[in-house]
């Protein structure tokens, strides 16, 4: 999976969540390293694994995890050349032990977690390092029966520590009151007298210090200085023959530093498989069933993130359709269905359990792919349109039967009628390369495609329009609406626009008849709101409703060359460019004669146009193609939707053939005379 999809989907924070139910530096090192998997075999054991884990814990046991307190730290400096400490053999000694613990626990749970439970027959016990350590180090210091040497040099210790004793007991009683304290105080290893500074003199010996004050002289009786220094010998052979105990366990560690390694990480291991049980736990988790052919079935599906807010979601694809186009009101939940189904399937191919009901069915990926938002535009610092497109366009190399596709808010920011011409261009490729797809959009004219496409479903989102509150259910095989006005409504919009906005809707929306989905190209157009003001061709500003109503006719002419090409396969689509639909070209029976206005379908330019002036002797029609105007043999034009069906009975057709220019000097003309203005067209427009 890339990295866009990875944060998109948020992974990233569902690891830090797991990541709080490790206890070990190897579970963490575990669960840092986790990525959704691809093989089926491999993810349906990992969720075994999980949720025999998981019925271990809901049964009450205790896990005794080995503690890795330190461990990573000896790990570290094994064959080094470092000399072990009493301290670093104590943690290797409790870690053993807990390892004994962990195999003979895991001998016992055999009949409830059969997978789990046999990765402890791989752990080792390491009998002889564990004794040896045992019996050398007590209370984390070498043992004197460590070796016969190191006894026989401590006894002696003894012997002097125990005559020095002697000694300074004996000066103390005759020199008692000139000494600040009764006590035997030690300096730089050597034991001494605190005697008051004005007697110091008064016994005989070196004086090795003095208090912060200087009212204090630390002095070394001269009686005692041979014992003190046959005892600095004799603590010298004692550090002398520990470093040869700590060398000689050191070496028994090393060689068994492949068996102690393996340990340390069945131990992680176990650890991350117990984290992922707890997390599942806390979730509401549970396994599901698997496959490879695309069928997927949630119930009762829940963001891990929203389990408190969220509607479970229902949702069924990869049988009769493998697709769904999502339609609905802005924070309507189409989003987050697109990121509960993403993320639960990388959580699924990453061996976790998810919130979901019994009977829910996932199925594994190779590759899942997001364009959701504009996050995946931050670095390149392009538009939300600009970023979606890069990403599309990766996501057409990558798609084939094995990639699960997400795609919100499809071409989206952009013109209405080319974002919709090129979203079902995209769709029909994705699809045409086996892609399984969840695409969110507002566009009517894909609930059209979805429906009579193969491979495609209608679903929606419901809102509920009284309190504005998205329901997060998905309702699939019906298409939904916006609610924008309905919203504007609630949140205080003026009564005038929002009756405005109603009117202008209702006029202007295409519709959809039935399962032919064909779209009635026909604009009403309201000739009460009509102004003086007029649409800039340059720029493209539609600045009132007849302007909005050439608009549509354009954009609508373009859907329905779109929806008819749907009908076609892939293969049928690619012959239809190449022989350029050459069955067109046939004339029809009894054709009508072609009238201004008259929508007509262009065979040799596959495209679709309306007729600006009628057929002269030599059978040439004038059709203006995206305000482009044509002269075209009547053989290759065919009669498709008659003006009567796209145009008010006293609808003015300059709107649509004449310029921004010609149209003003014609109604100044209409009104008065003005010197010297004319009108001159192009030889092609007469």
């Amino acid at each position: 999976m890339d990295n866009i999809t990875l944060s998109m989907l948020e992974y990233d924070k569902l690891k830090e969540s797991l990541r709080e139910y490790a206890v070990s530096y190897a579970g963490r090192m575990h669960i840092e390293d986790l990525a959704p998997g691809a093989r089926l075999r491999v993810i349906e054991a990992a969720l075994t694994e999980t949720a025999e884990a998981k019925e271990m814990l809901d049964k009450g046991a205790s896990i005794p995890l080995p503690s890795l307190e330190g461990i990573d730290r000896i790990v570290s400096l094994l064959h080094t050349g470092y000399l072990f400490t009493e301290q670093d053999f104590s943690a290797v000694q409790t870690f053993l032990h807990s390892c004994s613990q962990l195999i003979k626990y895991m001998a016992s749970k055999r009949e409830i977690a059969p997978t789990v439970s046999s990765y402890a027959l791989s752990m080792k016990e390491l009998g002889r390092l564990k004794s040896e350590i045992e019996r050398c180090i007590r209370f984390g210091k070498v043992d004197d029966q460590a070796s016969r040497q190191l006894e026989k040099v401590r006894k002696k210790i003894a012997v002097v520590k125990e005559r020095i004793q002697k000694k300074m007991s004996s000066i103390m009683s005759r020199h008692g009151s000139i000494l600040q304290e009764h006590l035997v105080s030690v300096r730089g290893g050597r034991y001494v007298l605190p005697v008051k500074r004005e007697y110091h003199k008064q016994v005989k010996g070196a004086v090795l210090g003095q208090s912060t004050s200087g009212q204090t002289v630390f002095v070394e009786p001269e009686e005692i200085a041979l014992l003190q220094t046959e005892l600095g010998m004799l603590e010298a052979d004692e550090a002398r023959e520990e470093a040869v105990v700590l060398g000689q366990l050191t070496g028994l560690l090393e060689d068994s530093s492949s068996d102690l390694l393996l340990n340390i990480d069945i131990t992680g291991n176990y650890d991350f498989i117990f984290a992922k049980a707890k997390y599942g736990r806390s979730i509401g988790g549970r396994t599901v069933q698997l496959n490879d052919e695309g069928w997927i079935r949630l119930r009762g599906a829940k963001h891990p993130l929203m389990l408190k807010k969220m509607v479970p979601l229902q949702l069924e694809m990869g049988k009769g359709y493998r697709s769904l186009i999502i339609t609905g009101p802005n924070t309507g939940g189409k989003t987050v269905a697109l990121k509960t189904l993403g993320l639960l399937t990388l959580m699924v191919q990453s061996g976790l359990l998810v919130p979901v009901e019994e009977g829910s069915v996932f199925a594994v990926f190779g590759q899942v792919m997001t364009a959701i938002g504009d996050g995946q535009s931050i670095e390149q610092s392009l538009s939300t349109f600009s970023a979606q497109i890069r990403r599309l366009t990766a996501m057409v190399e990558a798609a084939n039967r094995s990639t699960l596709l997400l795609i919100d808010e499809l071409a989206a920011g952009t013109d209405p009628g080319e974002g919709m011409s090129l979203s079902i261009a995209i769709l029909e490729e994705l699809n045409d390369r086996g892609a399984m797809m969840m695409v969110t959009t507002h566009f009517n004219e894909l609930k059209g495609f979805a429906s009579r496409t193969l491979g495609f479903q209608n679903a929606r989102m419901e809102f509920d329009v009284e309190s504005l509150a998205p329901l997060y259910r998905l309702t699939i095989g019906e298409s939904g609406q916006s609610y924008a006005i309905e919203i504007a409504t609630k949140l205080g919009m003026p009564s005038g626009i929002i009756g405005r906005s109603r009117q202008i809707f209702q006029s202007h929306k295409p519709q959809l008849y039935g399962p032919e989905m064909k779209m009635d190209l026909k604009v009403e157009t309201d000739t009460d709101a009509r102004t003086e003001s007029e649409p800039d061709t340059e720029t493209g500003v539609q600045t009132d409703i007849d302007t909005q109503s050439e608009a549509q006719t354009n954009t609508n002419t373009e859907i329905k060359m779109g929806a008819d090409s749907l009908k076609l396969g892939p293969e049928q689509r690619e012959q239809s460019h190449e022989t350029g639909m050459a069955a067109e070209d046939e004339p029809m029976a009894k054709p009508r004669r072609l009238e201004v206005g008259d929508a007509v379908f262009v065979s040799s330019l596959q495209r679709m146009g309306v007729v600006y002036q009628e057929e002269d002797a030599k059978g040439m029609v004038g059709v203006m193609i995206q305000k482009q105007k044509l002269k075209i043999n009547q053989k290759r034009l065919k009669l498709y939707i008659e003006k009567g069906n796209l145009y008010p009975e006293d609808y003015d057709y300059d709107i649509i053939f004449e310029s921004k220019e010609n149209r003003k000097k014609s109604k100044l003309m209409q009104r008065k005379h003005v010197e010297g203005l004319s009108i001159i067209r192009k030889p092609e427009d007469n």
